[in-house]
């Protein structure tokens, strides 16, 4: 129902027909990039926090990214702590492997996304399934998401 609900959002944008749907299982950043055919920062993961005041602090970052727990706790001063798999979907009604920030009704859900997707001309990120993906630049990506705004809160695995 969460695809569904993720293309129904996309319809209404013109924009269904940037989604993916594959036969496997898109569940993480490894298996979405080799159901694509791309690179694993390509893929845009959607991060679940625990926010001030019962909230819930979504952000959209680059596949090959991690949080990094100074420079978050200095953007929203708070300690990154993220939710549990049924606290994401009671906050945003996706389950863990197909979360995404599209078409989130929640007041509660604060949806950022991180600088570390400017890199890339396209990035992908899940459509509500396990098993989907939808092609977005950058911009599209803040604008289709309803973002407060970029924020620079990861940093490369490698570092």
């Amino acid at each position: 129902m969460s695809l569904e609900r993720i293309t129904e959002y996309f319809r209404k944008l013109n924009m269904e027909d940037r989604i993916s749907v594959f036969d496997v299982s898109s569940a993480t950043v490894d298996l979405a990039a080799e159901a694509l055919g791309v690179d694993g920062a390509l893929i845009c993961k959607t991060l679940s926090f625990k926010g001030p005041d019962n909230t819930c602090i979504l952000v959209q970052a680059a596949g090959d990214t991690k949080i990094d727990n100074h420079k978050f706790k200095e953007t929203f001063g708070l300690k990154a702590k993220m939710l549990s798999g049924d606290e994401v979907y009671e906050y945003t009604g996706f389950r863990i492997g197909g979360v995404c920030a599209f078409d989130i009704t929640n007041p509660d859900v604060k949806i950022y996304v991180d600088e570390s997707v400017k890199r890339f001309e396209y990035i992908y990120p899940a459509c509500g399934s396990s098993n989907s993906a939808v092609r977005l630049t950058p911009d599209e990506l803040f604008t289709c998401s309803k973002a407060i705004s970029f924020v620079d809160v990861c940093k490369l695995k490698e570092e």
